[in-house]
């Protein structure tokens, strides 16, 4: 008889061996070695958010997504047109929270700066902005109870607080420039048929407002004094919704007339005419199918970047990967593109700082360029 250990002197079962040391092809050429940041290379200095972007493209994961991010949107400010010189046509979508929460001063410092070409953003993404010019948005918490919140007359947004109050200062605000605004609007449909229709629109209200909230802080403020189209088709799906709900009542009968056709045709006529276009967009929704729609237009945008925590399991627009956009003709065939899977607060304030934030003064590039005009 033989001992349930005998075997164990012997030569290791073939099946085994050939399982666990199946040889491998040849590495193929040109690929990266994994390797991550090595904090003793800053031993001596601080390390910058923008060199440690420039770690992260061989980390793996989503570490890699950001760094491809990166030199993606590199690509983006560096083109120019050897015919015309124009830069990238850089579309930015954001959804409404972002501007809740202090991406907002990210986003406006861009603005500002003339980083971006068009934005597209929702009704909350709009009135937001304003609200904080006129009272603080606060940091809560995400167990903070809805039940008691409410009757303590505040508003949760995830970890954030917004008071009542402040939607209250907000109409105070807003009502007396809705009535110049439609006093302006029927004054020139008062002239008659010599003056021409005339009709807001989502694009033209919120550059109104921006000029009127005067307040270096806001979005808005920066995007009309640069001549940067924002593009809001959702406006009224939120408390700027409810005012002009308001206002149809205060007013009758003459009410605000708001066009998004109008809208719809500039936005895709900047994409039609651009030499080169970009998207970066955070979150997803309205946001993020409407530039990507108006590059349609153009059999594609050349380059994108989406950044959200969407995944593509249930068919959402948000959770769709940018190779779907491919199949549309909203990214161009063979173009850049990346999605980081990730939350845009943590994940574009580093890709800006490794990006935008590093341009000079001397070496900006105003990304307003083209503007659209009417065919």
């Amino acid at each position: 008889m033989t001992s349930n250990n005998d075997h164990l002197g012997g030569a290791a079962p073939s099946g085994a061996t050939d399982a666990v040391l199946k040889p491998s092809d040849p590495v193929p050429e040109g690929a990266m070695p994994v390797k991550g940041l090595d904090f003793d290379h800053y031993a001596n200095a601080n390390i910058s958010a923008a060199e440690l972007v420039d770690t992260m493209s061989n980390m793996g994961f989503q570490s890699t997504a950001i760094g491809r991010a990166a030199s993606i949107i590199n690509g983006m400010r560096a083109f120019r047109d050897p015919e015309t010189g124009e830069g990238t046509t850089i579309f930015l979508g954001y959804t409404s929270n972002l501007i809740s929460s202090g991406l907002r001063e990210t986003i406006r410092w861009l603005v500002q700066h003339k980083h971006v070409s068009a934005i597209v953003t929702t009704a909350g993404g709009v009135e937001e902005d304003f609200i904080k010019c006129l009272a603080p948005t606060y940091l809560g918490s995400f167990t903070d109870k809805g039940e008691e919140l409410r009757k303590r007359g505040l508003n949760r947004i995830g970890n954030l607080v917004v008071p009542n109050s402040n939607y209250c200062a907000f109409e105070d605000w807003v009502m007396p420039l809705l009535d110049k605004m439609l006093e302006e609007q029927e004054a020139v449909r008062g002239k008659g048929e010599e003056a021409g229709e005339f009709s807001w629109t989502p694009s033209k209200v919120i550059a109104r407002l921006g000029k009127e909230i005067n307040d270096e802080r806001s979005v808005y403020y920066w995007a009309q004094k640069n001549d940067i189209p924002v593009f809001c088709p959702a406006l009224t799906d939120g408390s700027l919704g409810d005012m002009l709900y308001f206002h149809t009542f205060k007013s009758s009968p003459a009410q605000l007339r708001i066009d998004i056709v109008e809208d719809i045709r500039k936005i895709n006529t900047i994409a039609v005419r651009a030499k080169r276009t970009g998207m970066i967009i955070l979150g997803g929704g309205v946001v993020k199918h409407h530039i990507a729609n108006a590059n349609l237009m153009r059999n594609g945008a050349e380059s994108a970047v989406y950044i959200n925590t969407g995944n593509e399991f249930d068919g959402s627009d948000a959770g769709a990967r940018p190779d779907e956009a491919v199949s549309w003709g909203k990214i161009r065939a063979g173009g850049e593109n990346v999605k980081i899977y990730a939350e845009a607060t943590i994940a574009f304030p580093l890709l800006v700082a490794a990006t935008f934030a590093r341009v000079q003064d001397d070496q900006k590039i105003d990304h307003r360029k083209p503007q659209a005009t009417e065919a």
